[in-house]
C-alpha cells in the first residue's frame, strides 16, 4: 500500500510541473494560479479524495494555519517594499496615505456595522470580522501590483503599497475585537489598547524596520568589501533581513509585519549597487510563489461544504456588502480630489477609482488574522461563524478577482494607462 504522504508529494509535483509548463498560456487567460491551487486543494482534502487530512485536531489546524500564513505574509510584505522605488515626497505617497487613512477604517467599520446590524454579532465580534477581512492581499494580487521596480503606474503603486501596509495596520483592530469579546466594558482596556497596541506598536514597527534594514545592509557591505560571499548563498541575506526584522520587532512588542515592509523599502534604498535589491527581489518572488502554492492548497483542503452552506446566507451578505458597496465606496471617498502625478487632470480617471475599489483582493492576510484570533481566545459559535464567513469570502475573492484581474488590467493598460503615458510624454515635450 502506497503511503498517503508519498501520493501527496506525487500530486503536488505534477501540479507544479503543470502550472510551470502552462504558465505562458495561463497568464493570458482570465484565470489565476491561485484558482488552480484552490481546486487541487479541495480535490485532495476532506471533501475530495481525502489525501490531506488536517481536521482531526482543530487547535493544531489553527496553529498550523497561523504559522504558515504568518511566514507567507512577512515574505510578501518585504517583497512589496523591495518593489517600490519612489522619492520620499508626500505628493508621491499621497495615494498610499489616503488608502490607509480612509479606505482601511471605512472597510473595518463598514463590515463591523454589517456584522452588528445584519448578522446579529456583538460589537467585539463585528469589529474583529471587519479587521480580519479589511486587509487586501499582497500574495494573491500579483496581477494588479507593481510588475517591477521601473513600473511607475499609480494604480499599481497604490495597490502594492496598500497591500504591504494594511496587512500590518489591521492588527490593532484585531486586538480591539478580541479585547471587546473578552470584556464588553471598553473602559477596562481601551486606554491600554490606544497607547500600546495602536501608538506604541506602530511607532516601534516603523523604527525597527528602518534600523534593522540599515544594520543588515551595513554589515553586508562591510563584510563583502573584505571577502565576497558565495553567490549561491547571497540571496539568503534577504531571508535573514526578514527574519531578524520580524523577530526582533515582535520581541519588543512592535508590529513585525509593518517593520518588515519598512525594511523592504529601506533595503531597496540603502544598497549602493542597484542590482543587489533586484537579485533579492527575484529570489523573494520565487519563494513567495512557492508559499502561495502551499497556502492555497491548505485552504482548499480544510474546506467543508456543510458549514459553508450553514453560513452561506451570512457570507453572501458580507461578500456583497464588502465587494460591491463598502470597498468601492471607500475607494471613491479616498480618491476624492486626488490629482494624478505627472498629468494635467484634476482627479483620477473614474475607471481608475473604480479599479481601486474592485481590486480589494482578500487572501492570506485574512487567513492569518483568523488563525491568530482562533489561537488567542476566539471560540465557540463566534469562532465557527467568523471562520466560515472568512473562508468563504477568501474563496470567492480568489475565484472572482482571479478571473477578473487579467482582463480588467489588460483593459486598463490599453485604455487608461496608455493615455496617461501619452499625456505625460506630451507634457514633458512641451
Amino acid at each position: 500500500m502506497i503511503d498517503v504522504y508519498i501520493l501527496d508529494l506525487l500530486i503536488i509535483g505534477l501540479l507544479l510541473l503543470f502550472v510551470t509548463l502552462s504558465s505562458g498560456w495561463i497568464a493570458r487567460l482570465p484565470l489565476s494560479f491561485a484558482i488552480i491551487y484552490l481546486f487541487v486543494g479541495i480535490f485532495l482534502g476532506s471533501e475530495g479524495i481525502g489525501l490531506i487530512q488536517l481536521r482531526q485536531n482543530e487547535i493544531f489546524n489553527a496553529k498550523l494555519l497561523e504559522r504558515l500564513t504568518e511566514f507567507v505574509v512577512i515574505v510578501s510584505v518585504f517583497s512589496c517594499g523591495l518593489k517600490i522605488i519612489r522619492p520620499w515626497q508626500f505628493r508621491v505617497w499621497n495615494i498610499t496615505a489616503r488608502l490607509i487613512a480612509f479606505l482601511m477604517p471605512i472597510s473595518i467599520f463598514g463590515l463591523a456595522i454589517v456584522g452588528k446590524l445584519f448578522l446579529g454579532m456583538s460589537w467585539g465580534e463585528a469589529i474583529l470580522l471587519g479587521a480580519i477581512l479589511a486587509p487586501t492581499d499582497p500574495v494573491l494580487a500579483s496581477e494588479v501590483q507593481l510588475t517591477d521596480t521601473n513600473d511607475t503606474d499609480e494604480l499599481r503603486f497604490g495597490l502594492t503599497s496598500e497591500g504591504g501596509l494594511n496587512d500590518a495596520l489591521a492588527f490593532p483592530f484585531v486586538y480591539f475585537g478580541l479585547y471587546a469579546i473578552k470584556d464588553s466594558n471598553w473602559n477596562n482596556w481601551f486606554k491600554d489598547w490606544l497607547l500600546i497596541d495602536l501608538i506604541w506598536a506602530i511607532a516601534l514597527g516603523t523604527i525597527m524596520g528602518f534600523l534593522i534594514a540599515q544594520a543588515v545592509v551595513w554589515i553586508d557591505q562591510k563584510v563583502q568589501k573584505k571577502r565576497a560571499v558565495d553567490a549561491v548563498m547571497e540571496d539568503f541575506i534577504a531571508i535573514s533581513a526578514i527574519l531578524l526584522t520580524y523577530s526582533i520587532t515582535e520581541i519588543v512588542n512592535g508590529y513585525g509585519f509593518l517593520a518588515v515592509f519598512v525594511a523592504g523599502l529601506f533595503v531597496q534604498y540603502s544598497y549602493r549597487n542597484p542590482h543587489k535589491p533586484l537579485a533579492q527581489l527575484e529570489f523573494i518572488e520565487r519563494l513567495e510563489r512557492l508559499l502561495e502554492v502551499a497556502t492555497i492548497l491548505l485552504l482548499g483542503s480544510i474546506l467543508l461544504w456543510q458549514p459553508m452552506l450553514n453560513y452561506a446566507y451570512q457570507s453572501l451578505i458580507v461578500i456583497v456588502c464588502l465587494f460591491f458597496i463598502i470597498r468601492p465606496l471607500g475607494a471613491w471617498i479616498s480618491t476624492i480630489a486626488k490629482r494624478p502625478l505627472h498629468l494635467q487632470r484634476r482627479s483620477f480617471h473614474p475607471a481608475t477609482r473604480w479599479l481601486f475599489g474592485w481590486f480589494g483582493i482578500r487572501g492570506v492576510g485574512s487567513l492569518y488574522y483568523l488563525a491568530y484570533a482562533l489561537s488567542h481566545g476566539l471560540k465557540d459559535e463566534a469562532a465557527e461563524r467568523i471562520s466560515w464567513i472568512t473562508y468563504t469570502t477568501v474563496v470567492v475573492s480568489v475565484i472572482v478577482h482571479g478571473i477578473s484581474a487579467t482582463p480588467l488590467m489588460n483593459w486598463y493598460e490599453h485604455r487608461i494607462a496608455s493615455k496617461k503615458s501619452a499625456s505625460s510624454t506630451l507634457s514633458e515635450v512641451e
